[in-house]
C-alpha cells in the first residue's frame, strides 16, 4: 500500500501542477477566460469519452499496463509546452493530460480495494485520497513557486521530473499492484447503463461528481480572480494548496467521523459546507481571508471522494469495479468539461458573484438529494467472483 501511495502522490502532484500551469501560463501567452476554460475543459475531454472503456481494459488485464502507459503519457504531455511555447502546444498538452491521468488512476484505485483485505478498505480510500490531498497541495505549490523563480516553460520541465519516479519503481518491481477481481475475457459484459440504472450507485456518482466540481471550479477560476486582483503565482498557488491541506486533516478524521455519523450524512454535510463556502467567496479580496474560505472548501469536498469511492466499490456487481470507477470518472468529467465552458462564459458575461452563488446553489441541492436518497453505511464484507 505504501508503494501504491507513493506513485498515486508524485503522479498526481504533477497532474494537479499541470493545471495550474496550464492556466497560468495561457495567461501569460495572452488568453482570454473563455480560452483557458476551454483549455481547463480539455483536461476532461478524454476521461468523458474514454474513462468507461479504460475501466472495462483494466478490468482485464493486470493494473501494471494501464498504469504504466498512463504515467508515461503524464510525461509526454508535460514536456509539450516547454518544447512548443504556444496556445497549441497547451490545448494538445491539456488534451493528453486528460487522457493519460485516467489511463493511470483508474485500475489504481480499483486495486485499492483489495489491498490487505476488506476489513481495510476504508482505510485503504482514506489513505490514498489523503494522498490525493498531499497531491493537490504540493503540486500547485510547488508550480507557484517554480514559476516565479524559474519561469512557466522551466516550470513543466519541474512536473515531468515527478513522473520519473513512478516509472522507475514500475520497471523494476511490479508486483505491489494487487490484482482486482476481474471478468474472464470471453464472459459477457453488461452494458454501463445496466449500472447507472442501480439508483443508489447512480445518486453517489451525482453527488460525489458535483462535490468534486466544486473543487475543480475553485481551481479554475481563483488563478484568474486572483490575478483580477493583483495576486502573484506564489500566492495564488499557496491558496490552492490550503484546499488540500484542510481535505487531508479531514481525511484523517474519516475513521472517527463514521463512529458518530452515518456515511450519507457524512457526505451530505460535507457538500452543504462547501455551498456556504462557495456563497461568501466572491465578497473576499484579503488573501488571508480567501485562504480561510478555501480551508471551508477543503473541509466541505474533502469527505466526499472516500466516502464515494467506498459506496461505489461496494454498490458494484463483481468484476465490474474498474469500470464502475470508469463511469464514476465519466461522470466526473462530463461536469468537470461542461463547468469550465459554462462558468468561464458566465463568469465573463456576468461577473464572479454569478458563478460562485450558481455554484453555491447547485452544491445545495446536491446535498439534498444525498439526505432524500436513504443511503446505507457501505457493506465490509468481500467481493467474491462471479
Amino acid at each position: 500500500m505504501n508503494q501504491i501511495l507513493f506513485i498515486s502522490i508524485l503522479n498526481e502532484s504533477a497532474f494537479h501542477g499541470s493545471r495550474v500551469a496550464v492556466s497560468l501560463y495561457a495567461l501569460e501567452l495572452g488568453a482570454s477566460q473563455f480560452t483557458i476554460g476551454i483549455l481547463v475543459a480539455l483536461f476532461a475531454l478524454c476521461p468523458v469519452l474514454l474513462s468507461i472503456a479504460i475501466g472495462r481494459f483494466a478490468d482485464r488485464v493486470s493494473p501494471r499496463l494501464p498504469v504504466v502507459l498512463g504515467t508515461a503519457g503524464m510525461a509526454a504531455a508535460l514536456l509539450l509546452p516547454p518544447l512548443f511555447s504556444s496556445l497549441t502546444a497547451l490545448y494538445a498538452a491539456s488534451f493528453l493530460m486528460g487522457l493519460a491521468h485516467q489511463l493511470y488512476l483508474i485500475p489504481l484505485e480499483a486495486v485499492i480495494g483489495v489491498v490487505d483485505g476488506a476489513k481495510n478498505r476504508a482505510r485503504n480510500y482514506a489513505l490514498i485520497t489523503m494522498g490525493f490531498s498531499v497531491a493537490s497541495f504540493s503540486g500547485p505549490l510547488v508550480t507557484g513557486f517554480s514559476i516565479d523563480y524559474l519561469g512557466h516553460r522551466q516550470a513543466f520541465l519541474v512536473l515531468t521530473a515527478l513522473t520519473v519516479m513512478p516509472l522507475l519503481m514500475l520497471a523494476i518491481r511490479s508486483t505491489f499492484l494487487p490484482k482486482t477481481v476481474q471478468r474472464s475475457p470471453t464472459a459477457r459484459h453488461g452494458s454501463v447503463l445496466d449500472l447507472w440504472r442501480l439508483r443508489s450507485l447512480r445518486t453517489t456518482l451525482i453527488a460525489g461528481s458535483i462535490a468534486l466540481s466544486a473543487w475543480d471550479l475553485f481551481n479554475f477560476y481563483l488563478p484568474i480572480y486572483g490575478h483580477s486582483i493583483g495576486l502573484s503565482a506564489s500566492v495564488i498557488g499557496s491558496i490552492l494548496a490550503v484546499v488540500s491541506i484542510a481535505s487531508f486533516i479531514v481525511r484523517g478524521g474519516i475513521p472517527f467521523l463514521v463512529k458518530k455519523l452515518t456515511e450519507a450524512e457524512i457526505l451530505a454535510y460535507s457538500i452543504f459546507a462547501a455551498a456556504v463556502a462557495f456563497a461568501l467567496f466572491p465578497f473576499l479580496s484579503n488573501p488571508y481571508a480567501l485562504a480561510a474560505i478555501a480551508f471551508l472548501i477543503g473541509l466541505g469536498v474533502g469527505c466526499a471522494t472516500p466516502i464515494a469511492m467506498s459506496f461505489i466499490y461496494v454498490l458494484t456487481p463483481p468484476g465490474r469495479i474498474a469500470e464502475s470507477m470508469g463511469l464514476r470518472k465519466t461522470v466526473n468529467h462530463a461536469t468537470h468539461l461542461l463547468i469550465p465552458l459554462i462558468f468561464g462564459s458566465v463568469g465573463t458575461a456576468f461577473g464572479f458573484v454569478t458563478v460562485f452563488a450558481s455554484n453555491s446553489i447547485i452544491l445545495a441541492a446536491a446535498g439534498f438529494l444525498v439526505r432524500k436518497a436513504g443511503l446505507r453505511n457501505s457493506d465490509p464484507g468481500p467481493k467474491q467472483a462471479p
